[in-house]
This record gives structure tokens, C-alpha cells and sequence, in this order.
């Protein structure tokens, strides 16, 4: 398979000071099987006159399997020197050059390098355009059986185990279906968030090696899952959540929860396993019950 040089006359356009300027191309690459590349991701990987990628070595195993060889120059472009590089590119194009950006999978910008250089090019009236592909966010999501109507990307969460659960706390509430991207050694951590977060009775999914070999959709509860979880998983991960229920008029208030609380309480449980467990049992974050419990004591009820 082998790429041909894309017509001139979509290379470069006139600014509205006459200058001709060129084209940065945002070009979305296979997150697993190879076979899954654009066609016309060969043409420009072959005509670009730079091509911008986040790992040269693995850019390199992609122009391989894909037959073609890039004949413009090859620079790398990853979190590291995005800031220092992004005035060079910007300055290829003001000159009429066609960039070529690729990240190791899926769409530049999307949580990967390539914000920075396109909101550089778009202040200086350069042309931005795309060669769609593979998306692990679209795939992961239409894999889950979750609701795909309405969804928020959220893309990694914090590191540090406060911030994390904090930044779910914040989303706790959010009726669309949320879709993270997480690293193996920290997913058994992030469910067990989330099921702290969202309750342990919310669906997920978690989608593991998406169109590889090993290609996994593992679907439950997040209790389940987080249990799941603490064995180790490999692989690329992307999870997807269900978004919190829509509110009704039989939807449990802060008295009920209360109430339940004190059920299980007056039968020997402990106020802090109470609390989870009336969580788990209708759906919602343990925090919206502590709040409650507590909002209750303070009040003397």
C-alpha cells in the first residue's frame, strides 16, 4: 500500500494579507489493529512535508506495516516538548507547510499531545482539518450496552487518591454516561472510587485492549467490578459508567435514607456499614447518605 502527495491546491491558501500558508492535518491512528488505519492516513503520512508524532520508534512500525515512506521531514511532538516545538510548527505553516500530526492511538488532542499546536494554528488563521479514525472513547462507549445518547469524555483522573475522589464526587449527580481512560496498575483503585463516588450499585463497563488480540468488555456493577479489579488487569483501559439515575417522584429523600440507616443501625450494624449498604441498596453515592445521617444529627431529628 503505498501513499501519493495530496493535491497542491489543498496544500496551501492565501491569508487576508496575501501570504500563503499551509495546513496542519490532524490524523487519527489505529488504537489496536493496524488494519483499522484510514486509507487516506498512508497518502498523508507520505506527502506531509513534516510529520509531528508523539513516539518516532512506534510512527516508525506504522509506516512500516502501512507500506509508505514519509518523505517530508519527521520531528517528535509529545508532552515533554510540546510547548518548546509548537512555535516551530506554527512557523513551518505560516511558511506553507503541510504538518502532519499523529499520536501512539487514536485522535491527536484527545487526551494526547495536540491542543496547543491546534489553538496556535487557529490564532494564526491557519487550516486545520482531520482524517478521522479510531476512537477508543466512541468504541468503548458503543461496546458498553450503557446508554450512548448523551456522554462526557473525562479523560484520566487525578493521580493522588483525594483529588480522584474528589474530582468523581463532582459528577456524582451527572445523568449522561461518563467515559474515562485509566492505566491498568491504577484501575482497581479508580473502581473502588467510583463506587464510593457513584454507589456500588452503578453499571460499567470496562473495556480492556479494545481491537486487540486480547480485546476484553468486562460489564457489572462498579462493587463488582472494583472486586474484580484487585487481581491486576493489563492493556489499554477505558471505562465507561453509567450516568446517575434521573430523579422521579418516588425518588428516595434524605429523610428515607435516614430512616433506612436507622433500621439497619437499631439491628446491630455500624453507622459507617449502615451507610454503605443503604447506598449499595438504592444507588447513590455513600457520601449523599453520610450527609444526610449527619444533616439529620445536627438537626436533632
Amino acid at each position: 500500500m503505498s501513499g501519493t502527495r495530496p493535491d497542491a491546491s489543498a496544500v496551501c491558501r492565501p491569508c487576508e494579507d496575501g501570504n500563503v500558508t499551509g495546513t496542519l492535518v490532524l490524523a487519527g491512528t489505529p488504537i489496536g489493529d493496524v488494519q483499522d488505519a484510514p486509507p487516506r492516513l498512508a497518502a498523508e503520512l507520505a506527502g506531509a512535508d513534516v510529520v509531528a508524532a508523539e513516539d518516532t520508534r512506534r510512527l516508525r512500525r506504522l509506516t512500516q506495516a502501512l507500506g509508505v515512506t514519509p518523505k517530508g521531514r519527521v520531528v517528535s511532538y509529545f508532552e515533554g516538548n510540546e510547548s518548546a516545538r509548537t512555535p516551530e510548527l506554527v512557523e513551518e505553516l505560516v511558511g506553507g507547510a503541510r504538518v502532519l500530526l499523529v499520536t501512539d492511538a487514536g485522535m491527536p488532542s484527545v487526551s494526547d499531545p495536540g491542543y496547543r499546536l491546534v489553538a496556535a494554528a487557529v490564532e494564526k488563521d491557519i487550516r486545520v482539518t482531520a482524517v478521522p479514525g479510531p476512537s477508543a472513547v466512541l468504541t468503548a462507549l458503543a461496546l458498553s450496552g450503557l446508554p450512548v445518547d448523551r456522554f462526557c469524555f473525562e479523560g484520566f483522573l487525578p493521580r493522588k487518591a483525594g483529588e480522584r475522589l474528589s474530582r468523581l464526587r463532582e459528577v456524582a449527580g451527572e445523568r449522561r454516561t461518563l467515559v474515562y481512560f485509566e492505566a491498568p496498575h491504577r484501575l482497581d483503585d479508580t473502581l473502588a472510587a467510583m463506587a464510593e463516588a457513584f454507589g456500588t450499585g452503578r453499571r460499567a463497563a470496562v473495556c480492556r485492549e479494545l481491537t486487540k488480540t486480547y480485546e476484553e468488555v468486562r460489564r457489572g456493577p462498579l462493587g463488582e467490578l472494583a472486586d474484580w479489579a484487585r487481581d491486576g488487569v493489563r492493556g489499554e483501559i477505558t471505562v465507561v459508567v453509567e450516568g446517575a439515575p434521573e430523579k422521579g417522584p418516588g425518588e428516595l429523600d434524605a429523610a428515607e435514607l435516614v430512616r433506612r440507616v436507622r433500621v439497619r443501625e437499631e439491628a446491630g450494624e455500624r453507622r459507617k456499614e449502615a451507610i454503605a449498604a443503604v447506598a449499595a441498596e438504592v444507588g447513590v453515592p455513600k457520601r449523599e447518605v453520610f450527609d444526610a445521617v449527619v444533616a439529620a444529627k445536627n438537626a436533632g431529628a
